[in-house]
């Protein structure tokens, strides 16, 4: 671990991933910001790159979205979109709510693979590098059409745990 990190750093991205996401208000921001077309698996993915030290460049920056775009538009949104159109239905079918669960632990594995291939492409990256790179939220966040910066900085917020 790099000098300067905090002890209660997550050394890879899936746990720390789960514990941002688990802190109070993290999950309505997430959810803000997700209707406003932001990628989280990416948002937490700069969160963790932030926390690390790690020098936000625009071509880091591409090669992220390069991975999270197609990813998430051919795997997590159509499993988000069927567990969405079926909420309704489900509350009064027993079978098809055990069936929608299983279509959001699909969709939740989906994530958690993402994230695997975002922290992959990162291991070369220096951590350490800066005590302040509050670059990755902004510069990931981009494509979201009128973006909740409070909701940003909420995330920002639990991702460092102040």
């Amino acid at each position: 671990m790099a000098a300067g990190l905090g002890v209660n750093m997550c050394a890879d991205l899936w746990s720390f991933a789960l514990s941002t996401y688990a802190r109070s208000g993290c999950e309505a921001a997430c959810l803000r910001l997700q209707a406003q077309g932001a990628n989280v698996c990416l948002l937490l993915c700069g969160a963790w790159l932030e926390q690390r030290g790690v020098t936000p460049t625009p071509e880091r920056m591409q090669a992220l979205q390069d991975i999270a775009r197609p990813w998430q538009k051919e795997v997590v949104e159509p499993l988000r979109q069927v567990r969405v159109q079926w909420r309704a239905m489900a509350q009064q079918d027993e079978p098809l709510a055990a069936l929608r669960e299983r279509v959001k632990a699909l969709e939740q594995e989906a994530e958690r693979q993402l994230l695997t291939r975002l922290e992959t492409l990162t291991q070369a990256w220096p951590i350490g590098e800066s005590e302040d790179q509050q670059g990755w939220l902004e510069g990931l966040a981009t494509e979201a059409a009128n973006l909740d910066h409070d909701a940003l900085q909420s995330l920002r917020a639990m991702a460092t745990g102040t």
